[in-house]
């Protein structure tokens, strides 16, 4: 029986229809789930999804098929329980590649990504009065517009990286979260930002405009 996902393990997605089945969004929660909660039977996804037991099993099975999560120890049927293969994934920059159906199913799972950070962090945001107001002052979010070269932008993301290691396993081991811990999502997002270039948001409106 293969070990359970270690705290820095991560799962690398090449395979196109891999790419597909983690942009469904009911696995992408499962999967997100099982890093958190698990491990848990098709039973439990389905109270924590709110899909029905029979659509938990078929998206849990469809998920193994492509390495995300595996079967553990214990249980039989709809009862046996699964577990994550990692504790993140990754896939290849679509431009490392020629492969058309591999850059189409990157984009959108990129995309499916983007949603769902979106959707949480406005989930958070709408609820956020019925937290404690020790919590409420805690949380923060902002922007920063800097200029960067390549290099400095992949010296400032593995920095960043290194900085919430020594939270990861708490993720995994309850006993290591000390009193008053909460799970808390910390979205970290890095682009060059051109629609700030000259002429590139014209040339992106001119074009937003022509399709409507």
């Amino acid at each position: 029986m293969p070990q359970p996902a270690s705290k820095r393990s991560v799962v690398r997605l090449t395979d196109p229809g891999a790419l597909r089945a983690l942009s469904h969004r009911t696995r992408m929660e499962l999967v997100g789930l099982l890093r958190v909660e698990g491990p848990f039977t098709a039973t439990r996804a389905a109270e924590l999804t709110g899909e029905s037991v029979a659509s938990c099993s078929y998206h849990l099975r469809m998920l193994a098929k492509y390495g995300l999560v595996e079967e553990a120890e214990g249980g039989r049927g709809r009862e046996k329980p699964w577990r994550a293969t990692a504790r993140y994934t990754s896939w290849a920059d679509t431009f490392a590649t020629d492969d058309e159906a591999t850059v189409a199913a990157a984009d959108v799972l990129n995309t499916a990504v983007a949603e769902r950070y979106f959707e949480r962090f406005s989930y958070a945001v709408e609820t956020r009065r019925q937290l404690p107001a020790e919590w409420r002052e805690a949380e923060w979010f902002g922007d920063d517009l800097v200029y960067l070269t390549a290099a400095e932008l992949t010296d400032l993301t593995e920095k960043m990286t290194a900085l919430f290691e020594p939270y990861a396993d708490r993720v995994g081991d309850p006993s290591r979260r000390p009193a008053g811990a909460e799970l808390v999502s910390v979205l970290r997002i890095a682009f060059r930002d051109r629609r700030y270039v000259p002429g590139v948001r014209d040339a992106q409106d001119a074009q937003d405009a022509k399709e409507e």
